[in-house]
């Protein structure tokens, strides 16, 4: 059922354990072959996030996207803050080799709309971060969905102006560690999706989030022996994917599918989402303890 969602491959990221040890290496061969079987699992983009060893080796950097670009035809989405660094991965991409197709800069909010500057170098499919604001001149992280709603309709206002077609815009809601959640940022996420899907001004624009955080921090199985963490990841799309959730950053391998509501998962997730603060959290512990 991977079919039904864009699939962005996330794990050419050092936040992967197996991934810096070929950072820290330089293994391109090893990148070369992480690029590979994401691709063959079916990722229709593959992020590149070099961390601290592209920031100091730029010559790494690029080796890295020439390298990714030499075995695979996939379009690639680059993630970093650093506008120099998104101006050498963007310069060094090969749109050729990826049959035409943009590349995607991850990602671009309101507290740095300089990074727009980046779409005179080529034209680019974005992703936009809605999780964070500009108020009273400084960034602020956002608690609540109407903020998220917010942000997201901000920024694409701005892209409209330059004239950024609105298939090009992924927003990413951020979804959150679930082990900690005691402020419903979970279903903040839920309630802006929800409502980004149904806004006439935002109409065409994808929406996106790293589904792989919702499990952070909690033991790899459920009471009853499942994988607890890809439980909870299937649950959320299964609600979030109806209401316009259409891409993942995620591992492309997985098996994201829609669950039953009678899963027990799913129970839980649906009795969590509706509760808050330490009862929410009370919710989470009946997962994984007998």
């Amino acid at each position: 059922m991977n079919e039904q969602w864009t699939i962005i491959g996330e794990r050419i990221n050092p936040g992967f354990k197996s991934t810096r040890a070929l950072f820290e290496t330089k293994d391109i061969a090893g990148i070369q072959a992480l690029a590979v079987k994401q691709a063959e699992a079916g990722a229709k983009y593959l992020n590149v996030n070099t961390g601290m060893a592209g920031e100091k080796d730029h010559g790494f950097a690029r080796a890295v996207v020439e390298g990714i670009q030499a075995v695979v035809p996939v379009p690639l989405s680059f993630d970093s803050a650093s506008l120099q660094l998104q101006t050498l991965y963007l310069t060094t991409y090969d749109a050729e080799r990826a049959g035409g197709a943009k590349p995607m800069i991850n990602s671009i909010a309101e507290t740095h709309l300089g990074m727009l500057e980046l779409l005179t170098i080529r034209p680019s499919k974005i992703i936009v971060m809605a999780s964070e604001r500009l108020e009273d001149g400084a960034g602020r992280r956002n608690v609540k969905a109407e903020q998220v709603i917010g942000a997201a309709r901000r920024m694409v206002g701005h892209t409209d102006k330059i004239g950024v077609p609105h298939d090009d815009i992924i927003v990413d809601v951020s979804v959150s560690a679930m082990a900690a959640d005691s402020e419903g940022l979970t279903r903040m996420a839920l309630d802006a999706i929800q409502t980004i899907g149904t806004l006439p001004e935002l109409a065409g624009v994808h929406i996106t989030g790293g589904i792989s955080n919702i499990g952070q921090q909690l033991p790899a199985k459920t009471a009853g022996g499942d994988d607890l963490k890809h439980k909870l990841e299937c649950a959320f799309l299964t609600i979030a994917t109806p209401l316009g959730f259409d891409t993942i950053l995620g591992t492309p391998w997985k098996e994201y599918h829609l669950l039953p509501e009678d899963d027990f998962v799913m129970t839980v997730f649906r009795d969590f989402i509706s509760r808050s603060g330490l009862d929410a959290l009370k919710q989470v512990r009946r997962l994984y303890r007998p």
